[in-house]
């Protein structure tokens, strides 16, 4: 493929600017047009569960980049607009209010929406966490709330069974692991988060999946576990996990599985690429398809898809990397932890609650965590790099 001489990016997201950004680093001076759904310019996700949410941040200080920033780009912003298709032939995007913009090359950066439980809509009082503006829709009813329950024991979940706490609320988490986060970092780690959450006044009811909202005159009022129990509640977070934001692309042609499926490069068709939470590429150096939910990730990836559009033509190969921070711990993960893994415990220790624990599988070190260590975990990370699946990648 030539060097394009219009980009579209589908995406006013953090995948969705950086690859914009490193077009430009990269000395590209071709047409830019940024499409997104959401009225507002490119912000960040992870603030909207921690410090926005607590009141910590005006929700406008989530914005990615000042006005000014994004003038240099010289891009054009068309927001508030949603993609409904692709025509990947010609690579034009059509979009809610009837526009059909082409370019010569289409980056999909139209990351995740999130899982909804059945009867959801519409019951006053139920939340998701995923954009700008629900972040302080949250925030609202918490003010006045008397229980709160946050379906989902995933980082998300965690993160603002964790903030909610620190404004005071009566919090339960709920989710069918036996701790937070355990399919993710497994024991110990895992056992220590639930212990952390417990003495911080977060009510634990894991090991049961939430199968339905109880509500009465439109009001939610608690939520039904697949046991039979019903926890009560006057706010509910429904934050069990998203779903790649691909319904547009249906009858497009794309391969869609998870995600869109990309090759190495991640090229999902010529001239159309897949950035972010919604990308599943072939990650050459584990040899299987990955897709990657973290804000790293949207960034480097960025940054290769910007190069393969301009004729790098290399293969994306990244360690993967996630942080979360949760009361006092901060912890970041390297690689690819899992609940089977060997854990030991290489620096600090499990009782002081700073450590660096690596996972092995047959002996290769596959993850690394740092728990209120994170300058230690990276240097952890080399040996990562260096004896597991991921050599080379670094």
């Amino acid at each position: 493929m030539n060097t394009p001489d219009h980009v579209l990016v589908t995406g006013a997201s953090a995948a969705g600017l950086a690859t914009v950004e490193a077009l430009r680093r990269k000395g590209y001076a071709g047409r830019v047009t940024v499409l997104g759904a959401e009225s507002h310019l490119p912000y960040d996700r992870p603030p909207l569960s921690k410090q926005v949410l607590s009141g910590a941040w005006e929700p406008e200080r989530a914005q990615l980049r000042p006005p000014a920033a994004l003038d240099a780009l010289d891009a054009e912003f068309v927001l508030g607009d949603p993609a409904t298709g692709l025509d990947v032939p010609s690579r034009t995007v059509r979009t809610a209010s009837g526009r059909a913009l082409s370019a010569d090359a289409v980056v999909v950066a139209t990351g995740l929406r999130p899982r909804t439980l059945p009867g959801q809509a519409g019951l006053t009082g139920v939340h998701v966490l995923r954009t700008l503006d629900d972040a302080p829709a949250l925030r609202a009813d918490l003010l006045s709330c008397t229980r709160l329950v946050v379906v989902g024991d995933g980082v998300l979940g965690a993160e603002i069974a964790a903030t909610a706490r620190g404004m005071g609320v009566h919090v339960t988490l709920a989710g069918p692991q036996p701790a937070p986060l355990a399919i993710q970092l497994g024991q110990p780690v895992a056992g220590l988060l639930a212990d952390l959450h417990a003495e911080h006044g977060v009510e634990l009811r894991l090991g049961a999946a939430v199968s339905a909202l109880t509500e009465r005159h439109g009001r939610v009022t608690g939520v039904r576990l697949e046991t039979g129990d019903v926890l009560p509640a006057d706010v509910v977070v429904v934050a069990f996990g998203a779903a790649p934001a691909t319904d547009w692309l249906a009858g497009s042609g794309l391969d869609l599985d998870n995600g869109v499926v990309c090759d190495s490069r991640c090229r999902a068709a010529e001239g159309v690429y897949a950035v972010g939470d919604v990308a599943r590429w072939h990650h050459e150096t584990l040899g299987r398809s990955l897709r990657l939910e973290n804000r790293t990730n949207a960034t480097e990836q960025a940054i290769a898809v910007a190069g393969n559009l301009l004729g790098d033509d290399r293969p994306y190969t990244p360690i993967p990397y996630f942080w979360t921070d949760q009361f006092d711990a901060k912890i970041h993960v390297h690689g690819m932890p899992s609940p089977d893994a060997e854990v030991t415990i290489a620096e600090g220790s499990l009782a002081e609650r700073r450590f660096v624990a690596v996972y092995r599988h047959d002996g290769r070190v596959t993850g690394v965590l740092g728990w209120n260590m994170p300058k230690q975990a990276r240097l952890h990370r080399q040996e990562l790099a260096a004896t597991s699946l991921l050599a080379g990648s670094a």
